[in-house]
């Protein structure tokens, strides 16, 4: 749990640091939806071949060494002098951070053999998840209150100086590994692959590239993507164990994990930017807001595990998704500028059904293989989250754009090379603020504010009616489900 923290904090805590670092480096919007999104993208193509690998070589000495490089990174990122140094430090992050979260799923499966067992131990996994997320824009904006926008990354290093230690000296030396070499070349291909794909489809909904550049992308990442299965499929020892995929349990766990963890981040990055730049809250303001999110879901992952074993996993995890787009729809009609009762209910609702949701997904996964693949299979989940936030992040910032674009009416006299800038987004819009004389900045941020709760609502509705499909479909995957554990 304390090597899982900071990972898992990272996702999130630069949400809330988006208007502050947008200015101070001068990013456009393009380079802050990379800042944000490139950790969970690149991560999700090095999951899978870092949890193999450490089912390889032991997940002690694997987790210690993404530590170690986590620690460097996040020290590298605080002191980024420009968006595209921030932006390649972001990748160590997340080299640091593939080989720490595999490891944790891989070690809590060794760990717990006894069903009710491992499903308490992964609902406090969960906990840890849930609360970490939506704790990181609480934090951020702490220090934000004090610091300057890289105090988000540097707190990572007096953290990773007490959990690295601590994983050396409370984690067995010696532990049951599987023999056979790491296929370095397929762990290559599923990584190009991946990134090709997922940049395809960012650089394709947000119309900043050719269609040529994107389709030859695509086709790119694709070619990769169907060489590495039919590697893994001829191999002996495949990096990736494609029959895990023909559980039903574990395609639900996985596609509930991509959904959830995607409408999670978009929905947090939409609120943090909303109560900023619409509500003018600063960032400890914004992140004590959210904090109905972050109570609910500390308590979330031991709940889902009680209700589980009492009434099945299949309600559980449907019920929880039902929930869960109740709670969107209801904050997607609300003001926040007078959020009353209502708006902290619904936020907390959020939070528990989606810590429900998250940790539902997990221990439909890692109840489904054995104690020998259990790196394999953290490895899968951990994948799903990462490309669920970093889409996530990408469709909703693209989605956020066009409609912000669309609902933004410049003022009478704005240059239209201006107004097409402001138009990109509301970071955008205070840029251009900057340069005018104050009427025209005044009227100028106040189109903007109105386009964004116009943006807001959409997006939450959005992000309300996937989640509500997701729950269908999750109700029928788990059929096969009974109380406490999996049919095989």
């Amino acid at each position: 749990m304390l090597a899982f923290l900071p990972v898992v904090i990272d996702m999130t805590i630069l949400h809330v640091a988006v208007p502050r670092l947008t200015q101070a480096l001068g990013a456009s919007n393009n380079q802050v939806l990379w800042i944000i999104d490139i950790y969970p993208l690149l991560m999700a193509g090095l999951l899978v071949p870092m949890g193999t690998l450490a089912d390889k070589v032991g997940n002690r000495r694997i987790l210690l060494i993404g530590l170690v490089i986590f620690g460097v990174a996040s020290a590298v990122t605080a002191f980024a002098p420009t968006a595209q140094m921030l932006i390649g430090a972001r990748v160590m992050l997340a080299l640091g951070g593939s080989m720490i979260m595999p490891c944790v799923l891989g070690i809590i499966r060794r760990t717990f053999e006894d069903d009710k067992e491992r499903g308490l131990a992964l609902g406090l996994w969960g906990t840890v998840g849930a609360a970490g997320a939506a704790v990181g824009p609480l934090i951020g904006g702490a220090l934000l209150e004090h610091f300057w926008w890289g105090s988000v990354f540097l707190i990572n290093v007096p953290l990773m100086l007490v959990v690295a230690p601590a994983c050396w000296l409370l984690l067995p030396c010696q532990e049951q590994t599987t023999p056979g070499h790491w296929p370095i070349g397929q762990a290559l291909l599923l990584v190009m692959g991946m990134v090709a794909v997922v940049y395809a489809a960012k650089t394709g909904f947000g119309g900043n590239q050719p269609l040529a550049v994107v389709l030859l992308t695509l086709v790119f990442g694709l070619a990769m993507l169907v060489l590495f299965a039919r590697k893994q499929l001829r191999a002996a020892a495949p990096m990736l164990d494609l029959s895990l995929l023909a559980h039903p349990a574990i395609v639900a766990g996985i596609i509930m994990a991509v959904v959830v963890s995607g409408a999670l981040a978009g929905v947090e990055l939409t609120l943090a930017q909303e109560l900023q730049y619409v509500l003018d809250k600063t960032p400890l303001q914004a992140g004590i807001f959210m904090i109905p999110i972050m109570a609910a879901a500390a308590v979330g992952g031991p709940v889902a595990g009680w209700l589980s074993a009492r009434y099945g996993l299949r309600p559980v995890a449907s019920l929880s998704m039902v929930v869960a787009a109740l709670s969107l729809d209801g904050l997607a009609v609300q003001d926040f500028h007078a959020p009353g009762l209502l708006v902290p209910v619904l936020l907390a609702l959020l939070g528990l059904a989606l810590s429900i949701g998250l940790t539902a997904s997990s221990m439909a996964i890692m109840g489904s293989v054995d104690a020998s693949k259990g790196g394999a299979a953290g490895s899968l989940e951990a994948t799903g989250y990462e490309l669920g936030t970093g889409l996530g992040i990408t469709l909703f910032g693209v989605f956020m754009s066009a409609i912000f674009g669309r609902n933004l009416t410049a003022p009478v006299g704005l240059p239209p090379n201006l107004a097409d800038q402001a138009a990109v987004s509301m970071g955008n819009t205070y840029l251009v603020a900057q340069q005018l004389s104050d009427d025209q900045a005044a009227a100028l941020v106040a189109a903007g504010k109105a386009a964004f709760s116009t943006t807001h609502s959409v997006l939450l509705l959005t992000a309300a009616a996937l989640i509500g499909g997701l729950a269908v479909l999750v109700f029928f995957l788990l059929a096969g489900m009974r109380k406490g554990t999996v049919r095989h």
